[in-house]
């Protein structure tokens, strides 16, 4: 099995499937299950004007989910600083640590990279092959790829950099290394992983988000030796921009890299990205042209952009939802009858028509309805609106000793003020009494829940791409977006031999039971799909992206 050059190699490319050197490739090994493009409605068939919930017209739908039309938008003008607003400060350059960062692939770029059909191509690097059914693997690099300080990607660059994520626990990576039992540098532009067992989606870990976690996005060794602990300040990658200046909570300045391997490109001069956190002052900044971009992280936003017509949205649903988070390690959610208390306490109906101005697309577990993952007996397992019996489930914790009282943490954002407003009530007809406090959206992230500082949480966990690693980091024991602490071995296993399979009929099975088993447990208490959406100036053009709003910055250019 392999994955093989397709066409240039740039992200916005359709062309047919040919190695960098033109030799025909007639192996392209899929690395996600065929399922997947029934969760991605653009990739099978559905237009920008299908609605999400089913129906045509205005509302909430898929539109433009992994970027624009080259085709329509015409030839691509140079020059210029495309400016962006993003929801919160980055931390950091390091891919061995956890943090949201939207310009670092504009840095690094990613050795391959998802195609909308749930698949791993090689983008920069030029090929990834087994030759024994997933056991072993061969990454191809391109010849004459530089870091911007001029040194080169090679075989050895690809080892330390992964040597960082196994010698990191905390890594976000890390997870994606414990196969590897041995990593050989074949020649300059060979790297050989050896792993335990056979492994069928390891390609996906070097195609992935920064922010997720992922093996793909290469530092400079010589920066690496140079700065140590300071590189997460000093990224040096190979990406089509370079870190020019940062002066944090008010701008970071990216120029263009003179010397990246994709030939005329990048198209802009630069790129700068505001961290703007307060979700109204966002999308005011791109209504009054301050910013040309916005990163989306909720409902509102997305719905504002979609009903105004000089804006251009990106969007698709995916995988992952919208939930509360449950500490399954303390009470009163450590116990199932309080979990499913609360999923059947909230009025669905009430809440699309006072939250989500009536556009909400309903979650019944981490896959979407229309996903080949969800099963009519997952569905069914899944609790339905029951004030009476929610009321039962509570009195009946109360009366063995524990306490209705819960602590729920948010952000401040308005929208989600006014959503712990709403739960507050609907948990007060049930018999909990529920207690919001509010943090900024990097304290939260951090203080709350990263470090597990919760009884119950808010948190957007989608859209995602594939079902793998995203179902892993927040299902599985000791996912790195795990937060609650849920844990189950049933699912585990599950999720382990999915990742393994080379087989598509039998991945997507296993994570039909993941669905079933997690809707039973009641993992978290889903209730919409995630909003996770790009909102852009109709001047900008060329843009690629993944579903969590990752862009690849080297097509991107601007009309005017």
């Amino acid at each position: 099995m392999d994955i093989s050059m397709r066409g240039t190699g740039a992200p916005g490319t359709r062309d047919g499937g040919i190695t960098a050197a033109g030799r025909p490739r007639t192996r392209l090994f899929a690395v996600l299950a065929a399922g997947v493009c029934a969760v991605l409605l653009a990739a099978c068939g559905a237009g920008p004007g299908i609605n999400a919930a089913g129906g045509d017209g205005g509302g909430i739908r898929t539109v433009n989910p992994y970027g624009g039309d080259f085709t329509a938008e015409g030839t691509p003008k140079r020059g210029g600083v495309l400016v962006m607003g993003t929801d919160r400060e980055v931390t950091g350059f390091d891919p061995t640590v956890q943090n949201t960062n939207q310009a670092a692939l504009a840095v690094y770029d990613s050795l391959l990279k998802l195609t909308p059909q749930g698949t791993a191509q090689p983008y920069m690097a030029e090929s990834m092959e087994s030759p024994d059914g997933g056991r072993t693997w061969r990454l191809g690099l391109r010849d004459g790829v530089r870091f911007s300080d001029g040194t080169p990607l090679d075989a050895q660059a690809v080892i330390v950099n992964v040597q960082r994520h196994i010698d990191k626990a905390s890594s976000p990576g890390h997870r994606f290394t414990e196969p590897i039992t041995a990593m050989t540098a074949v020649d300059p532009l060979t790297v050989e992983f050896t792993l335990r067992s056979p492994f069928g989606l390891f390609p996906v870990a070097f195609a992935g988000s920064f922010t997720t976690g992922s093996l793909g996005q290469i530092m400079s060794p010589a920066a690496i030796a140079r700065y140590g602990d300071q590189i997460a300040s000093h990224p040096v990658g190979a990406g089509p921009f370079v870190l020019s200046d940062w002066v944090r909570d008010s701008r970071m300045v990216l120029t263009r890299n003179p010397d990246y391997w994709q030939s005329g490109m990048p198209y802009l001069d630069g790129l700068e990205f505001r961290p703007l956190p307060d979700t109204e002052s966002r999308f005011a900044s791109l209504e009054n042209s301050d910013v040309d971009l916005i990163f989306g992280g909720y409902h509102t936003e997305l719905l504002r952009g979609l009903t105004n017509p000089n804006l251009s949205v990106y969007y698709g649903s995916g995988h992952g939802a919208e939930w509360l988070y449950f500490n399954h390690d303390i009470a009163p959610f450590d116990d199932h009858r309080m979990r499913e208390a609360v999923v059947r306490g909230i009025d669905l109906d009430a809440l699309a028509a006072t939250q989500f101005r009536g556009q909400m697309e309903r979650a019944t577990g981490y896959f979407g309805d229309d996903s080949a993952y969800q099963t009519p007996e997952a569905a069914a397992a899944w609790p339905t609106f029951d004030v009476e019996r929610a009321k039962q489930l509570v009195a009946e914790y109360v009366a063995g000793g524990g306490s209705a009282t819960v602590v729920y943490k948010t952000t401040n954002a308005p929208n989600r003020v006014a959503f712990a407003e709403f739960l507050q009530a609907q948990m007060a007809a049930i018999g909990i009494t529920l207690q919001p406090q509010f943090f900024d959206l990097a304290q939260f992230s951090s203080s709350v829940v990263q470090s597990q500082d919760f009884q119950l949480a808010g948190m957007v966990g989608g859209p995602a791409d594939a079902p793998y690693p995203s179902a892993q980091n927040v299902l599985r024991t000791g996912g790195n977006q795990n937060y609650g602490g849920y844990s189950n071995p049933e699912v585990d296993a599950l999720l382990d031999t999915a990742a393994a399979s080379t087989d598509d009929a039998e991945r997507t099975r296993l994570y039909q039971q993941v669905q079933l088993v997690t809707n039973r447990d009641i993992s978290m208490a889903y209730y919409s799909r995630g909003y996770l959406s790009t909102v852009a100036s109709r001047e900008v053009k060329g843009v690629v992206r993944y579903l969590t709003r990752d862009m690849f910055f080297a097509t991107t250019w601007l009309d005017r």
